[in-house]
């Protein structure tokens, strides 16, 4: 396992802001993270995914994990579907790409999503109508703190909108998934902008659909390889019917949709974009001109600068529609 000190983290976060890790370390396996856990017990820690939800305000006084636990496997199998388990630092789309093309059936549609498959259950990552909890059956964790090894079934992963059991404690380093897949492939119907890239397709097949929202992705989102981002910067905004009125009364043609019994979704794109900030730039800092819920990087090394735009857009959207956005991203 490698341990080295005063590491240099621009290049492990997608926004490219620079911050100096006390401790850094990789651990290959699962023994070597148990290990190392144990070994800094006393030190703060954070664990590194593919550095595409978050990035550093300043340095880091700690460890830095980022585990390297590779494979895909297959654990279980019946005509019906596959049993599939991923190492955690596998990259998520490369494995995404790999049940296609194996024609296992069920995260196509978060296609292109810039993550590890160890940090997907942590945000509950979803696109185009889909979320991973949908087809997670297990987590292997390690605790944070006391370096036990931890098995989580689907239920026990407590996952909610961009939410999971993980990321409310922050106790776990994850070291695989299992993916329970379909064999069988029948494209639904979910989403807008799939069925409209798709139309001219009577029965689209599960590559044509990856291969659909991997077009629209790129034409919506900037490369964070040329222009450092963190994807999706905020959630879109629950709220409560009341909430729902008052912000119809504003916006008339505010999007819309179900979230439970007693809960409903917006866009928070469509908010930011309401409240001008769509394309918008203050010093090296803006929000991309084709999807107003990206904020980009325009050649700034500080996350202060990135902290201070995004206090700014979130003022803005409380003044005009009396919404708070709640941050994607994790902030360090």
């Amino acid at each position: 396992m490698s341990i080295k000190y005063n590491v240099q983290l621009k290049p492990y976060n997608s926004f490219r802001t620079i911050a100096l890790a006390r401790i850094f370390c990789e651990p290959q396996t699962v023994e070597d993270l148990s290990n190392a856990i144990k070994h800094f017990h006393n030190e703060r820690k954070v664990v590194l995914g593919a550095g595409c939800n978050l990035f550093f305000t300043r340095d880091f006084d700690g460890v830095v994990i980022k585990p390297g636990m590779k494979g895909i496997t297959i654990v279980a199998e019946t005509d019906e579907y596959v049993d599939i388990e991923a190492g955690a630092s596998e990259e998520w789309d490369q494995f995404v790409g790999f049940c296609v093309s194996h024609g296992y059936a069920g995260i196509e549609n978060l296609s292109l999503i810039p993550s590890s498959v160890g940090a997907s259950p942590i945000q509950n990552i979803g696109a185009y109508g889909s979320e991973v909890k949908d087809t997670i059956v297990r987590v292997k964790a390690v605790h944070i703190n006391t370096g036990e090894y931890h098995e989580f079934t689907n239920e026990e992963c407590a996952f909610g909108y961009r939410d999971s059991h993980f990321k409310r404690t922050g106790n776990y380093v994850i070291t695989s998934v299992v993916f329970r897949l379909n064999k069988r492939f029948v494209f639904k119907d979910k989403y807008v902008d799939v069925s409209r890239e798709l139309q001219g397709i009577a029965s689209p097949s599960i590559s044509q659909v990856r291969d659909a929202i991997i077009r629209i992705r790129t034409r919506k989102l900037p490369d964070f390889s040329l222009l450092p981002n963190a994807g999706s910067f905020f959630k879109n905004p629950l709220l409560t019917k009341e909430e729902k009125d008052a912000l119809q009364r504003i916006l008339p043609d505010a999007p819309i949709y179900n979230a439970g019994e007693k809960e409903f979704k917006t866009s928070a794109a469509f908010l930011i974009e309401e409240a001008g900030y769509k394309g918008k730039r203050k010093g090296m800092v803006g929000t991309y001109e084709h999807h107003a819920l990206i904020i980009v990087n325009y050649g700034t090394e500080s996350g202060q600068e990135i902290v201070a735009f995004m206090k700014e857009i979130q003022q803005e959207v409380k003044k005009q529609f009396d919404i708070l956005l709640e941050p994607e991203v994790w902030i360090y």
